[in-house]
């Protein structure tokens, strides 16, 4: 006999005879009420179990997580909550879940950082839960509106030579032994005989090989795991998290920033209408947070406003040079507030200073463009002020930068110059620089870190509730 799912008999349209539900148990009340959920859901199916035809060692078992499978039939429920219950006429236990040593104790209401350290059961909480058919939800999202538009779905290499940010904090990939590695002449290591044949690295981005497949096809995408070796013990960073890079053949920046804000609201409306469930629980979860705040620490608007608020927006462009001038003159800044004090020019904005244009100044989602070049890759392209390139930054509220995009450089001459400067090797970069002698042209696109975006729709402020294992500094647990 096949089991139905918890969703799918809730949602039924009539009582059903002789049903079978498979799941976990959430809670055993009175030796009577039974509250099962099996991950389709975040509603639990109360089952009431006849404790009188029922064997007492059979109810000691009925135990928090311990898994079973019941019959019975659904009935219309008789208390409040919920339309139909489970009237129990057969109860087995497929795995026993010992109370006295299983970690999370559902009315204990475990601490976050409890529950990452056990983030191989934390999913059985309605949190977690909750959070990752979001994030199922808002993947699959992702695909459909780019399908839906035609880009065609690229797989960049995980291991690559090459550094896309420049920046240098990467993963080395190697076959080498640990210890008595082979040195070449100069008493380095000699990668040459390593199993690539040369130094590799777990990927920071897949956009420049992104860009090589939209001068051929037009517009693509990309979506896969991608690494930072940033020792950074944050509640915004992870070591390994998954991003979304599409990039298009003959988009300017005004183009790639249109395409960035209706991506965004697209997958924010299709999880709103879908998760309506699991975000109205998220929803009331981050209004119970927010009470245990001081007034003036509050958010002015709840998850799902803010949500809305979104969709219900376009989001407000400015230059850098103008948020400069903003951020200079206020008061956090004038009154040393702010951690970092923006003193001139060319400054390299932080989380702070992101989060109050958006929060404060503004209050609305903010596209910030045209940064100066010297805090940006050397592959945006350069304005004609030679000081300042067609790089753009999209800010939400809570979060700071959540998409990273530019124009890229198309002009082979410009682009040589750069990497020069920047002391990059030009033969690494062969094949990208063949893209700008071989039909080049305008094209761009942006970076949007997955798990920020779940981040945000979920209302969660720590990025390690958002990932199933989250790797960070000093921690590859599970």
């Amino acid at each position: 006999m096949k089991h139905i799912k918890v969703k799918d008999l809730l949602n039924s349209a009539k009582p059903l005879d002789d049903v079978l539900v498979k799941g976990w148990v959430r809670t055993f009340r009175n030796n009577q009420f039974l509250a099962i959920n099996d991950g389709s859901t975040i509603n639990n199916i109360q089952c009431v179990v006849d404790f009188e035809n029922t064997s007492p060692e059979m109810l000691k078992r009925l135990t928090t997580s311990a898994a079973v499978a019941i019959h019975g039939n659904l009935v219309e429920s008789q208390g409040a909550g919920q339309k139909y219950e489970v009237q129990v006429t057969k109860l087995e236990i497929l795995g026993d879940s010992d109370a006295e040593t299983y970690p999370i104790q559902l009315r204990n209401k475990p601490s976050l950082e409890f529950l990452r350290e056990n983030a191989h059961l934390r999913v059985r909480t309605n949190v977690f839960g909750a959070i990752m058919r979001v994030r199922s939800v808002l993947s699959f999202a992702i695909h459909q509106y780019f399908q839906e538009k035609g880009f065609v779905y690229v797989n960049t290499p995980i291991i690559t030579g090459s550094d896309a940010e420049g920046a240098g904090e990467m993963f080395r990939v190697t076959a080498l032994p640990a210890t008595g590695a082979p040195l070449n002449e100069e008493g380095k290591v000699d990668y040459k005989q390593d199993f690539f044949g040369k130094e590799t690295n777990l990927t920071v981005s897949g956009q420049l090989e992104a860009e090589t497949y939209a001068m051929s096809l037009g517009q693509v995408y990309t979506f896969g795991p991608t690494f930072r070796a940033e020792n950074s013990n944050t509640s915004r960073h992870l070591a390994e998290f998954w991003m979304i890079e599409p990039e298009v053949a003959f988009n300017d920046l005004d183009a790639n920033m249109d395409l960035a804000e209706d991506f965004i609201q697209y997958v924010i409306k299709y999880a709103m209408d879908r998760c309506q469930d699991d975000l109205a629980f998220l929803n009331q979860r981050l209004a119970d947070e927010e009470k245990q705040k001081p007034t003036a620490e509050r958010s002015e608007m709840g998850l799902l406003e803010k949500l809305q608020f979104v969709l219900d927006n376009n989001f407000k462009r400015v230059s850098y040079t103008e948020a400069i001038d903003i951020l200079k003159n206020s008061k956090p800044n004038k009154n040393k507030k702010f951690n970092y004090i923006i003193e001139e020019w060319g400054a390299d904005l932080q989380s702070e200073h992101e989060r109050f244009l958006v929060e404060k100044h503004f209050k609305c989602p903010v596209i910030l463009f045209d940064y100066p070049a010297k805090i940006k890759a050397f592959y945006m392209r350069l304005n004609e002020d030679n000081q300042t390139v067609r790089a753009m930054d999209i800010l939400f509220p809570g979060i700071g930068e959540i998409v990273g995009g530019s124009q890229r450089e198309e002009r082979l001459d410009v682009l040589q110059q750069k990497i020069a400067d920047l002391g990059i090797d030009e033969k690494e970069l062969w094949w990208y620089l063949d893209t700008r002698r071989f039909g080049t042209a305008v094209h761009s696109g942006f970076g949007l870190g997955f798990e920020r975006l779940v981040l945000f729709v979920t209302g969660m402020t720590n990025i390690r509730d958002v990932i199933p294992f989250p790797r960070t500094p000093q921690n590859a647990e599970f």
